[in-house]
């Protein structure tokens, strides 16, 4: 019951052939062919970066970074609290 048989099996391929024509599988087929073939020459590559040209005379990389001391915040001391209230 959970496999399908053979007659059901020919019926999805002919309905697959009807909708999509044998002129547009063999052309899908081909396509995919060429992807899986420059799919392996890319992992045939050594994979080594490109040689870049020497740094020119004279030249001195940049300090690294290292951000500005920043102090903390001055702040005010608080006015005193007067627990009076004036009498008019």
């Amino acid at each position: 019951m959970g496999s399908f048989s053979l007659v059901h099996w020919l019926i999805v391929i002919l309905v697959v052939i009807l909708l999509f024509g044998r002129g547009r599988i063999s052309d899908l087929m081909g396509d995919m062919a060429k992807g899986i073939n420059s799919f392996k020459k890319g992992l045939a590559d050594d994979g080594t970066p490109p040689a870049y040209p020497p740094p020119p005379q004279g030249y001195a990389p940049p300090p690294a970074y290292a951000p500005p001391h920043i102090a903390p915040p001055v702040t005010a001391p608080p006015a005193p609290v007067r627990d009076e209230v004036p009498r008019s």
